[in-house]
């Protein structure tokens, strides 16, 4: 991924080039293949969202919104098809919680944290038409920590994630927390080795392991999960030391037609959306989303770092790793 700077100029200057693209021009760039009616269909949808792009682009915000693959969807049906967080009913019940990030007001913290040019994140990947984010907030978190831990970054199953841990509902939505408690007691596999569908399937035995088990012993909150949310500080705290999976409000059509820059729209805080926290700077937040690299930022969004933007501080969760175990 670019710099900072470098990829959010890059993307405010892709909206403003994009600005006149045609229906036929977005559906070749996108690879959109629709016909008849449902053309027609989607052509109209199109139009009311280049519109309020435009209309929202004329305001002067910190960021950019412009055509990406959900310019031809209705803000409901994104809503319906892309997002998948829930929170556990039973806050910690059952779960290998092993309590919040140790934070200690004063704390030295670095100016500025990016683990994607430290080499502990994986490319963007894309849950499709699935409620699956849970899954990819949590192979981020664990992907990270164990490359921090062990020096090797293995990109891991979401796919095992979705067929296997019935603590969450697969494509129907599920939790990072009860994930990394369920990854506890698992040997984790390797992307390669179980491929992501894209839908509910049968939980498969045999793979490469990606995490042996025994590799995951839990997991930590920042905050008080689902009581008290994390302070700024805390986070930053939290991220300086490994990639934090975080759960944030996605759903508004700010977040839906995002390109670039830092946003600072009035996104809520009711958490529908798991994506994983990789870096900060002096303003934002770096955030990895799973999306494909066509959305947003090369798949990456920054949220201003001013409140509590999206809900980001409500319910952040990252795995602990055993460093006496490796593959």
């Amino acid at each position: 991924m670019p710099s900072t700077q470098v990829a959010i100029f890059t993307f405010a200057a892709q909206a403003t080039a994009h600005a006149s693209m045609t229906w036929d021009e977005y559906k070749l760039s996108f690879g959109k293949v629709y016909n008849g009616e449902e053309d027609q269909h989607r052509q109209e949808i199109f139009n009311t969202n280049v519109a309020f792009i435009e209309s929202e682009n004329a305001k002067d915000h910190t960021y950019t919104l412009g055509f990406g693959p959900f310019t031809d969807v209705t803000n409901e049906e994104y809503k319906e098809t892309y997002l998948g967080y829930t929170q556990p009913a039973e806050l910690f019940e059952g779960l290998t919680h092993l309590g919040a990030h140790e934070y200690t007001e004063g704390e030295q913290l670095a100016a500025s944290v990016d683990w994607v040019s430290k080499g502990a994140v994986t490319p963007v990947k894309n849950q499709g038409q699935c409620g699956s984010c849970w899954s990819f907030s949590t192979t981020g978190g664990l992907e990270g920590a164990w490359e921090i831990g062990h020096g090797q970054l293995t990109s891991l199953s979401e796919q095992q994630f979705v067929d296997c841990d019935k603590s969450s509902m697969g494509c129907g939505g599920g939790s990072m927390a009860l994930a990394f408690n369920w990854a506890k007691g698992q040997a984790l596999c390797t992307e390669q080795s179980y491929p992501y569908t894209a839908r509910d399937g049968s939980c498969r035995s045999g793979c490469t392991q990606g995490i042996p088990h025994g590799g995951v012993t839990g997991y930590k909150s920042v905050g008080l999960f689902g009581i008290l949310p994390a302070t700024t500080a805390q986070l930053m705290s939290a991220v300086q030391q490994q990639p934090v999976s975080i759960a944030i409000e996605a759903d508004q059509a700010s977040f839906q037609h995002y390109t670039g820059g830092v946003l600072s729209a009035a996104c809520g805080t009711k958490l529908d959306h798991g994506v994983l926290l990789v870096g900060y700077d002096d303003n934002s937040w770096l955030v990895k989303n799973s999306w494909g690299a066509t959305w947003g930022d090369n798949g990456y969004v920054r949220l201003t770092r001013n409140g509590n933007e999206c809900g980001i501080l409500n319910q952040p969760v990252y795995p602990v790793v055993s460093s006496g175990v490796v593959v």
